[in-house]
């Protein structure tokens, strides 16, 4: 499409034949931005649009989840906890887990839960799964405020053992890292199920034994040498730790563990793009 005037024409958009496997356009997603922001706001309000609590869900779920960890894990299995009150170690591993486990769970469903939008009007489709994991700042945000206020209660009681530290300044790379891990495998799994079903049934199933592969309801100082490795290898568990170690005082901390989950994690959104770049062009004709 061309504008004409009388001192002179400009071209407004580009019809192109071939799009090259490696042609990422993120500069055709920075100026999409508004519509970005526009998604995060719908995904923000439609959450719970229809209920009665709204947004005091975001603060009740993770309150639960505690709770239920405190009894089971904390109480009946005696797992340890670091010397950690039980509320506050297993409140830090929700926090930061629920971030992802939320973000992965609505991007590994782009196509199919967007398949009538993305089948009427063009825009960069990475937009949709940004949005989620952008919009599901707000929500950690506020899970975030939770965890801060319960742990002040606990700072403030005599001879507290929690000794939080510079490390926690951390906390924006490690969100980060989740959002690229989420990102990443969600996509990959939504590519998937425009041809294959199947991976959305397992979804679910699978982010809970991500979780127990995770040192969210354990510290890994509390596994034995030959299960430590298995629970290293897993590259979400140096940023659980790490962020349990900087609020807290108390976990394992590793530079090396936080390098490997920054190269695994690049490398998995790597692809992850890069499938989903491929998947666009064609996914209308099978979902």
């Amino acid at each position: 499409m061309r504008l004409e005037n009388n001192t002179k024409s400009e071209w407004t958009e580009t019809i192109k034949s071939k799009r090259s496997f490696l042609d990422l356009r993120f500069k055709e997603i920075w100026d999409y931005r508004d519509l970005m922001s526009m998604f995060v706001r719908r995904d923000f309000l439609a959450t719970y649009k229809q209920t009665i609590l709204g947004p005091l869900w975001f603060i009740i779920q993770p309150v639960l989840t505690t709770l239920m960890f405190t009894v089971v894990f904390g109480n009946f299995a005696k797992i340890s906890t670091d010397g950690l009150p039980k509320i506050l170690f297993y409140l830090a591993g929700v926090t930061i887990w629920n971030y992802f486990s939320e973000s992965f769970n609505k991007t590994s469903t782009v196509f199919t839960a967007n398949a009538s939008i993305f089948g009427k009007v063009y825009f960069p489709r990475l937009i949709v799964p940004l949005s989620i994991v952008a919009s599901g700042l707000i929500k950690f945000v506020i899970q975030f405020a939770l965890f801060i206020a319960v742990l002040i209660y606990f700072l403030l009681k005599p001879n507290s053992q929690i000794h939080p530290n510079a490390f926690a300044l951390l906390t924006p790379l490690l969100l980060i890292l989740m959002a690229g891990f989420a990102l990443g495998t969600g996509i990959i799994i939504s590519a998937m199920t425009t041809k294959y079903r199947d991976f959305s049934y397992l979804v679910s199933f699978g982010v809970t034994l991500l979780m127990y592969a995770t040192p969210v309801i354990y510290p890994i100082s509390s596994l034995a040498p030959k299960y430590k490795s298995f629970a290293l290898a897993n590259p979400l568990s140096g940023i659980v730790e790490t962020f349990r170690y900087g609020w807290l005082g108390s976990g394992t901390f590793s530079w090396g563990a936080l390098e490997y989950s920054f190269v695994f994690m690049f490398v998995l959104l790597f692809i992850g793009v890069l499938i989903f770049n491929k998947v666009e062009r064609t996914f209308m004709d099978t979902v």
